[in-house]
């Protein structure tokens, strides 16, 4: 998922050691504008997660994209002080074979600086775009590609390796499908899923944390909160909403960094265009 693009780290670690001040939490996006289709499974309906992804991944492939809102945010807080970031974006994504995305937002940092971002996926490879810096390409498979990449679809994917994990709790229309860590040593919970994405999430600042002097091991470092859940509807079983959050902390002496990220994409309906490079790209 998604860590907030790499401008971040350098706010960030400017927070840690410098004592720069500010932040900010995403403002929640619109719910889905599209009516759906009303239900036509039989009447016993699905009954465990593993059911609700099948019919999750039906029926998102039913139409030929989506159009999606993400919000996100991530800060690193010492005791009176904290920089950070937050991300807004739109994200188109097509579900053919082969699928793409394309999305496009702004990085804004605690200090007020807005940055544009903007991101293709086609044919397996991403290109990635950062303020006025030149196209960044890389397949997939590289970390610094994926983790820029929001795509709630995959995350049907992501659940379903999260097995037994996952709880599911059906209200209001909605079906929610949640993992959640929480008050745990990293060393006691790291093999968990959920806990490998928010560790994934942190390394980037970790390692220009340790760069600047923090000592950082992952033996002390603990697992305040680590949470990530879909939401269906109960009667399409289309995606509605995705989210992660992670708080992890710190050791920095006899105090602690606080890391805290938090990203909502929400679906806003079905996208019926194609998705393809500039020209001049990759």
């Amino acid at each position: 998922m998604r860590r907030i693009p790499g401008v971040v780290g350098a706010f960030l670690v400017c927070a840690a050691l410098a004592g720069c001040s500010a932040g900010g939490d995403a403002t929640p996006a619109e719910q889905p504008r599209q009516a759906a289709p009303a239900r036509t499974d039989s009447a016993s309906g699905p009954e465990t997660p593993a059911e609700f992804l099948a019919l999750a991944e039906k029926a998102m492939a039913g139409e030929t994209g989506w159009t999606f809102d993400v919000k996100g945010s991530e800060e690193l807080l010492l005791p009176g002080q904290s920089s950070g970031a937050t991300y807004a974006a739109t994200v188109r994504r097509t579900t053919g074979e082969p699928w793409a995305l394309h999305s496009t937002g702004t990085i804004r940092s605690s200090r007020g600086v807005a940055e544009p971002e903007e991101i293709y996926v086609v044919d397996g490879t991403g290109y990635v775009k950062e303020g006025a810096a030149a196209w960044a390409h890389g397949p997939l498979s590289d970390p610094g590609i994926a983790d820029k990449v929001e795509d709630p679809v995959a995350e049907l994917d992501t659940f379903q390796g999260y097995g037994d994990t996952a709880t599911l709790a059906e209200r209001d229309g909605q079906a929610e499908l949640r993992v959640r860590v929480t008050s745990a040593a990293l060393t006691a919970v790291r093999d968990q899923g959920v806990v490998q994405k928010a560790l994934r999430e942190l390394t980037p600042t970790l390692t220009r944390l340790r760069a600047a002097g923090v000592a950082a091991p992952e033996s002390e470092i603990t697992v305040e909160r680590a949470e990530e859940s879909i939401v269906l509807d109960s009667s399409t079983y289309q995606v509605t909403s995705h989210t992660f959050r992670c708080v992890l902390r710190i050791p920095y002496g006899e105090r602690s960094i606080r890391y805290r990220q938090d990203v909502t994409v929400r679906n806003t309906g079905s996208y019926q265009g194609p998705i393809v490079l500039p020209e001049g790209v990759g």
